[in-house]
């Protein structure tokens, strides 16, 4: 396990929406960064910050201190990391894997068993706080793990946010779900809101303002509420991702013996605005799901302030 001056070489797997600017700023802050990703051309553009690319993730891993993976799915991350030619193969014995993708809480508890057998150490560190957060270096990452393991990775999450040491392996996946519970509920409710004041005649954009300063003010209402009142839904965080994370926070929850209900709506919400072509649109755009459910067209819709 390399001490955490020691980590200096940094595989990046995945440089999407949020992986691309994760490995920019980790390459900012004096890390030698080599990056894969499936779609070549989204990786090259990180070349102009230093990061050296890689065409297999193997290649990728190779001779790292420790390897970050930033990919869509808990099936997406086993494939790319113990598939044929996957990742960990690559890896050095007592080099660091932090899996810092959404994926579910048994996945990551297997994925660092399957890891620790080759001497690999494990953390799983999901993420909240959107494109802008990943850009502006302030994500909250959810880190479950070793304290040893955390510690070694100290600088690495500094470059990119605010880590916080939840427990054991899995329980930073288990914060990720319960985070986007929250946020999916929570997103909703604005929908609901700010249309429900739409139709009753409101000047949207004042209705937000006004609620900012209360108690229902919150990120969501500040940065989603904006969106939906402009209607403008290019992704920050896609809502077929949505959709993936409930999903899995609704089987944690069956395994626990839970019923929750609002879990289950959002769920059942955003499934439906994946179903009617929205999979690709930003989680906000749920209001259009709503206003489906309404009655209304998207031209009746969109934008609010219409």
């Amino acid at each position: 396990m390399p001490r955490a001056d020691a980590i200096r070489r940094i595989g990046f797997l995945g440089t999407g929406i949020m992986g691309a600017p994760m490995a920019r700023n980790l390459a900012r802050a004096g890390f030698s960064v080599t990056a894969w990703n499936r779609d070549r051309s989204k990786a090259e553009r990180l070349a102009a910050d230093g990061v050296v690319i890689a065409s297999t993730p193997a290649s990728a891993a190779a001779d790292q201190d420790a390897v970050v993976v930033m990919l869509s799915s808990g099936p997406v991350c086993d494939e790319v990391m113990f598939g044929a030619g996957g990742a960990v193969a690559a890896m050095r014995s007592g080099s660091l894997l932090i899996v810092m993708s959404s994926i579910p809480v048994e996945t990551a508890k297997a994925q660092a068993q399957l890891a620790n057998r080759s001497g690999i150490s494990y953390l799983d560190a999901p993420v909240s706080g959107g494109e802008v957060g990943a850009t502006a270096a302030t994500l909250s990452i959810m880190v479950g793990g070793s304290v040893e393991h955390v510690q070694s990775a100290a600088p690495i999450f500094a470059a990119m946010g605010k880590p916080v040491h939840i427990g054991p392996v899995g329980t930073g996946e288990l914060t990720k779900l319960v985070n986007q519970l929250t946020v999916a509920s929570t997103i909703v409710a604005v929908a609901e809101a700010l249309l429900l004041a739409r139709q009753g005649g409101a000047d949207i954009a004042r209705v937000r303002e006004a609620l900012m300063a209360g108690f229902a003010g919150s990120r969501i209402l500040d940065l989603h509420g904006q969106r939906m009142i402009e209607g403008t839904f290019a992704p920050g965080g896609p809502a077929k991702y949505q959709v993936k994370d409930t999903a899995a926070a609704r089987s944690t929850a069956t395994e626990l013996g839970l019923d929750l209900p609002m879990l289950n709506l959002a769920d059942a919400l955003f499934g439906d605005l994946v179903a009617h072509g929205g999979g690709e649109l930003d989680h906000s755009a749920i209001i259009l799901e709503l206003s489906r459910r309404n009655g209304l067209s998207p031209e009746e819709y969109a934008p609010l302030t219409n």
